[in-house]
């Protein structure tokens, strides 16, 4: 009788139809490649990683400061890195767009967006300057609280 891993790799795409002694061989792939699923969260993390690291320099060479309420900031981070994994550009993720293909080649709502380059708006919350009412009083947020605050969603 062929156990349900045994079954599972016999029928997965991984693996070829087993013959006589492969299915062993096969069933210890199908494991290895179930076992390397958290391969997403992987890549996920090293995304919102890349994106933290940015904004952190971003906010210390703009002299801007996060949120005052981390959450915002980390819902943020983890916008512009969703957007760059699936985009190819870290574009605004506070914004409705028809086409965000076509927005994020267009660059001008790439983070940073034009109006924060050139005006230090920041529609998102994410950069504020010292002046504004919601301005916290840090440039740096860690790994742990954006994982914390973006768990929800």
């Amino acid at each position: 009788m062929m156990s349900i891993t045994t079954a599972a790799a016999a029928s997965s795409p991984l693996c070829p139809p087993p013959v006589s002694r492969g299915r062993r061989r096969c069933a210890v792939r199908a494991q290895a490649a179930a076992a390397a699923g958290g391969g997403e969260a992987d890549a996920a993390d090293k995304s919102v990683e890349i994106m933290r690291k940015f904004s952190e320099q971003y906010a210390r060479r703009s002299s801007t400061f996060f949120c005052s309420d981390k959450s915002v900031t980390a819902v943020v981070i983890k916008g512009l890195a969703d957007h760059k994994d699936t985009l190819g550009a870290p574009l605004c993720p506070c914004r409705h767009y028809d086409d965000k293909a076509a927005e994020a080649a267009q660059g001008f709502w790439n983070c940073p967006c034009v109006p924060m380059r050139e005006r230090k708006e920041c529609h998102c919350m994410l950069f504020l300057t010292p002046d504004n009412d919601f301005a916290g009083e840090d440039q740096a947020i860690s790994l742990e609280e954006i994982k914390e605050a973006t768990s929800k969603f």
